[in-house]
């Protein structure tokens, strides 16, 4: 007699599931947006600072660098500075108190942001809105003692945003 019952023994085994190897890292450079703007996904900290940085074309990498460093050496409240990427630029603020520059890539130029800049002395030179005041950095042109002087001045306002 045959039962009906077929035990677990009984049936073929699968053979086990080779492991899955996990997804190959994209080595691929970031896209470059209109003017040379590298596209860099919204995120907090260093590390996507540091890859718009690395993905900045020709000379504007090396105004990048500089301007990181020097926002990094001049925020007086430098334990407190954030960074972060959004809307393809990055943002420096300090923690608690909002965004104070952000910078973004043009085809001839770095533009500089200040957030609350007719509160700098002297007011950088462009600007039409309320607040916020910027400074176009063409390849040989950044007059560091002068970026110093407005970093410390803005870091030590309240910021835009939080």
């Amino acid at each position: 007699m045959i039962s009906k019952d077929k035990s677990r023994a009984s049936k073929p085994r699968k053979p086990a599931a080779k492991p899955k190897s996990p997804p190959k890292a994209s080595a691929k450079a970031p896209i470059l947006l209109s003017g040379g703007n590298p596209q860099i996904a919204k995120a907090d900290g260093d590390a996507p600072v540091r890859a718009y940085i690395a993905a900045m074309p020709d000379w504007k990498r090396a105004i990048g660098k500089r301007l990181d460093a020097l926002v990094v050496r001049n925020a007086p409240k430098a334990p407190n500075l954030r960074k972060a990427v959004k809307w393809n630029s990055p943002f420096y603020g300090i923690e608690g108190r909002g965004w104070f520059l952000s910078f973004h890539v043009f085809t001839r130029y770095v533009k500089v942001s200040f957030f609350r800049g007719t509160s700098l002395r002297p007011v950088p030179p462009g600007g039409t809105g309320k607040d916020a005041r910027w400074i176009d950095i063409h390849e040989d042109d950044l007059d560091e003692a002068q970026m110093a002087a407005w970093v410390k001045q803005a870091a030590a306002l309240p910021g835009w945003g939080q």
